[in-house]
């Protein structure tokens, strides 16, 4: 069975507390996203190694490995986004259709010792580029095509409350 596409406009967190995980984005300074962004790299490796990895826990709900795949890929692409904003003046994002992504990369056939080598490699890659932000660049912008406008900041807050959403997901 497939997953219904997620459609929301999820940049509220960036404004008040996720009600679901507790994320509290406004919090977070941005010194603390590297040291965040490999706290829960580690923590998806441990989800990584759990014996129902592949069990999807509803028909329409992704299952521990596919979230670790999200993960991955997002992680790949908020780096991407934050290297335009700190090398362009306010570019506009490339769209990314996650739903279509885990179709085409079939992330319920992926093995989970590739997936979570890739995913440290890519929440490495992501936490080296906010430890490198230079002093005065955290308001640099970057716009997504619907018009949603980020800081480097802001982006590296909407980005962290993706990886600990999913974490709370799969109950880690």
């Amino acid at each position: 069975m497939t997953i219904d596409p997620d459609t929301k406009d999820w940049t509220w967190v960036l404004e008040r507390p996720c009600p679901e995980c507790a994320f509290v984005a406004s919090a977070v300074t941005g010194p603390q996203i590297p040291r965040i962004t490999r706290e829960c790299a580690a923590a998806w490796d441990g989800v990584l190694h759990r014996e129902d990895v592949r069990d999807r826990p509803a028909p329409q709900v992704w299952s521990p490995l596919e979230y670790a795949c999200h993960v991955r890929d997002v992680c790949r692409v908020m780096d991407r986004r934050a290297r335009l904003m700190l090398s362009e003046d306010v570019p506009t994002f490339p769209d990314w259709d996650q739903d279509e992504t885990a179709l085409r990369e079939r992330y319920e056939e992926q093995q989970p010792a590739v997936v979570g080598q890739g995913l440290q490699s890519a929440a490495e890659a992501i936490a080296a580029r906010y430890e490198a932000v230079p002093d005065g660049a955290w308001d640099r912008r970057g716009m997504r095509s619907n018009g949603s406008a980020f800081t480097v900041l802001t982006l590296g807050r909407y980005f962290l409350h993706d990886v600990v959403h999913h974490l709370h997901d799969v109950g880690a």
